[in-house]
């Protein structure tokens, strides 16, 4: 990832190829959108929750907790192979998480807020989660293109053997 302060990227290592200068940005507002829409209507004004009448609790907080659960393993997983790694060799990393899906980080995020929608069910929530999952999308393919310039072939190879976001349930 290309940042713009020298200091810290001579800390994070040059083996990283780039993201996009809203990503960050992008991504902390859509999360306290997502936070403060969903606080609001599910403890407050609760406006968009009444499916939550139909879907009982016991049903909810099994699969909002799972979710969190693969949300933060995938989240923690790939931060530590793209950060807590010194890699010798500059190239396409494809262990761990990153053999599943080319975006671990992103899914995890997106599975976040999909546990949280799981625990109370809001609708107008839901709207700024979809809004998150086309943002990650937009910077996925921008990363992507990105990385396509620096590792060519290889980068291709691994797009047609790990998808993006929504992980296969048989390797090809």
């Amino acid at each position: 990832m290309a940042h713009r302060n020298p200091q810290k990227r001579i800390q994070q290592g040059d083996d990283l190829t780039g993201e996009h200068t809203a990503g960050d940005a992008g991504q902390i507002i859509l999360a306290c959108l997502f936070a403060a829409t969903w606080i609001a209507d599910t403890f407050f004004f609760k406006v968009t929750i009444f499916l939550n009448l139909y879907v009982p609790l016991y049903i909810r907080i099994p699969f909002g907790i799972v979710l969190l659960g693969i949300a933060g393993t995938l989240a923690r997983k790939g931060l530590a192979i793209v950060f807590g790694e010194e890699r010798e060799k500059h190239g396409v990393i494809r262990k761990g998480v990153f053999n599943v899906v080319r975006h671990p980080i992103y899914l995890g995020e997106i599975l976040f807020y999909l546990g949280l929608l799981f625990l109370s069910i809001s609708l107008t929530a839901a709207m700024v989660w979809i809004l998150a999952i086309g943002f990650l999308h937009y910077i996925s393919c921008y990363e992507e293109k990105l990385l396509l310039s620096r590792f060519g072939e290889e980068y291709k190879r691994y797009m047609r053997e790990v998808p993006m976001l929504i992980p296969r349930l048989r390797k090809k």
